[in-house]
């Protein structure tokens, strides 16, 4: 089984900053994307930002230009840095990774979410 655990969720003022963190545990032979979602309330999930293994990044137009992902490959850790936040980024953040166990079989783990609350 593979575990996440987040952090760096909190409350913060409109144009300020945050960085989530999400790190990845248990039996893991590899690590294929990783990746940021959001939801808000009476919203659908959606994807924040997601980063390949080989580094490429993608990033809903909402975030571009505020957000960054990042991963440190050593640690099994995906990182959001968000900039210059806005209310309407309030929202609990999952994080998500896949890839593939210690049995060679794959894996699609979420985590228990962290919530980002901008004020206006």
């Amino acid at each position: 089984q593979v575990q996440l655990v987040e952090s760096g969720g909190g409350l913060v003022q409109a144009g300020g900053s945050l960085r989530l963190s999400c790190a990845a545990s248990g039996r893991i032979l590899n690590i294929f994307s990783m990746g940021w979602y959001r939801q808000a309330p009476r919203k659908q999930r959606e994807l924040v930002a997601f980063i390949t293994s080989d580094g490429s990044t993608n990033y809903a137009d909402s975030v571009k230009g505020r957000f960054t992902i990042s991963r440190d490959n050593a640690k099994n850790t995906v990182y959001l840095q968000m900039n210059s936040l806005k209310p309407e980024d309030t929202a609990v953040y999952y994080c998500n990774v896949d890839g593939l166990d210690s049995d060679y079989r794959g894996y699609h783990a979420w985590g228990q979410g962290t919530q980002v609350t901008v004020s206006s």
